[in-house]
């Protein structure tokens, strides 16, 4: 499980060299926010995409920029963004926004009798198919597992997989498991993390795992590029590491 890798190529490469290594993973989910906030956006998609072994859902940042896209209404509740997507978009290869276009929301499936629900962020049921425009993802709540167990209220996953808020959740309801592997490119240290399951002789396994890698170009590449709103991301995404 990745999520969130928020256009950073570096650690998106140090966590598929880790995975890649270990030779014994089946599958590959990506649970939205590709793009938005780094500025190696092609490298990202382009990677991802030309995998066999990959499932992506869309996230908020993907939709938004996706909207810009294509002339349709864009979020008020990410104005404070949208000079910033249109940056990234300015800079995208437009070969993406079909591809990007066509992914799901959500994907479900049943593992080996698990049923597993990947998705970005929780949607109520009457919001599932709304434009981002209309702000279908819920509003992020502090990581417990009550909070987790009230916000998806009314699914019966066994496992639910997804991101949107950056650190690490890992809860074990009382049918449930909530996983979040935490945001692969925005943390305040050099390391990318991301989640390994393994469902196998009628248990399920998860391993919160992390890649290390140099991020000083990565970071350095926002004041180089002059990425919009560049210090106030460095500070709040990145924890003003250079």
């Amino acid at each position: 499980m990745i999520t969130d890798i928020h256009g950073n190529a570096s650690a998106l490469k140090a966590v598929l060299s880790e995975i890649d290594n270990r030779n014994n993973i089946d599958h590959i989910y990506c649970l939205g926010d590709m793009i938005g906030i780094g500025p190696d956006s092609n490298e990202v998609l382009e990677t991802l995409f030309s995998r066999a072994d990959t499932s992506m859902i869309t996230g908020n940042h993907d939709e938004g920029i996706l909207a810009l896209a294509k002339g349709q209404r864009y979020p008020k509740s990410h104005s404070h963004v949208k000079e910033h997507h249109q940056w990234i978009l300015d800079r995208m290869d437009k070969s993406f926004i079909p591809k990007l276009d066509q992914l799901p929301r959500t994907i479900e499936k049943n593992i080996e009798g698990y049923s597993i629900l990947f998705i970005h962020y929780q949607i109520e049921y009457s919001k599932i198919n709304k434009h981002i425009s209309k702000d279908p993802f819920s509003s992020i709540v502090k990581p417990s597992v009550s909070n987790l167990e009230y916000l998806f209220k009314g699914h019966n996953e066994d496992l639910i997989c997804f991101g949107h808020h950056h650190p690490i959740h890992y809860f074990k309801g009382n049918k449930t498991t909530y996983l979040n592997p935490g945001s692969l490119g925005c943390n305040h240290k050099p390391t990318a993390p991301y989640a390994i399951v393994r469902i196998e002789n009628s248990k399920v396994d998860v391993y919160l795992e992390e890649a290390t890698y140099d991020n000083s170009s990565f970071l350095e590449s926002y004041h180089g590029l002059q990425v919009p709103e560049r210090d106030f991301i460095l500070q709040v995404f990145h924890g003003n590491q250079i």
